[in-house]
Formats: structure tokens, sequence, C-alpha cells
């Protein structure tokens, strides 16, 4: 993160909005790794998980893993761009967070606990990008 210099005429951001946005591309490079990892699992052993009933969403387990994989090796390069403090950055990292969640509610019947545990991530990082708001920092 870096502060804006008060020569640029720019006001300084507050460590209470730089810590949300710590906090958001933190989790963004967490539940990325996860997504990698479980992406791997799955293009690894297809018997690894198992579908539980019928679901709308019946795709291959290695069409899961690849998708996890990339989706999640984007989210995580993502969540170290955050790290910026740039707007652009923030709002890419707010569409992944939510392509993340929906993917992992997808996914819900293949690892439930897995996905729920992942769409709460989703769901702090949407949080910490949002609150984070230069414009209003203390001066």
């Amino acid at each position: 993160m870096h502060r804006e210099s008060s020569r640029t005429g720019a006001r300084p951001v507050s460590r209470a909005a730089m810590g949300f946005s710590v906090f958001a591309g933190s989790m963004m490079i967490l539940a990325g790794t996860f997504g990698a990892l479980l992406g791997i699992a799955a293009i690894s052993n297809d018997d690894l998980y198992v579908v539980r009933g019928d679901y709308i969403f019946k795709w291959d387990v290695s069409t899961w893993g690849w998708a996890h994989l990339i989706l999640g090796i984007v989210v995580a390069v993502a969540g170290f761009a955050v790290f910026t403090g740039q707007l652009w950055a923030r709002a890419i990292g707010i569409v992944l967070a939510v392509a993340s969640a929906i993917a992992n509610f997808m996914f819900l019947p293949y690892y439930p606990v897995w996905s729920i545990v992942i769409i709460a991530l989703d769901v702090a990082v949407i949080w910490g990008l949002v609150k984070y708001s230069p414009s209003s920092a203390d001066t």
C-alpha cells in the first residue's frame, strides 16, 4: 500500500482505510490459493469429489478443477494488485470475488463445507474492498 504524498495535493489515506484494503487483498490471495489447490486436486484425481444427488450444474470434476485453478490464480494475482491501492484493482477484485462466490455456489454439491468457506471469504473480500475509501480518509 502506498500513501499519497501531501506534495501532490492528494489527501493521505487513513490507517483504517488501508487496513480494509490490506485485509481484502490478503483474503483474495488466500481464497485464490485455496481455489487453485482445489483445482489441482480435482484435475489430478477425478474420484476425489462425488456429486451428492441430482444437481443442475453437473460438470465433469476435471472441468471444475480447471475452472477453479484458473479462477484461483486470477483472484490471487488480483489480490496482489489490490495492494497498489488503485481503484481499478479494487473494482477487478470485487468482480472476481463475485465470480468466485458464484462458482463456489455451483460447486456446493461436490464439496459443501469448502464452498461455504470460500463464499464467506469472498463476502469478506467484497466488504473490505467496498469499505476502503481514500476519498473519505482522515487527514
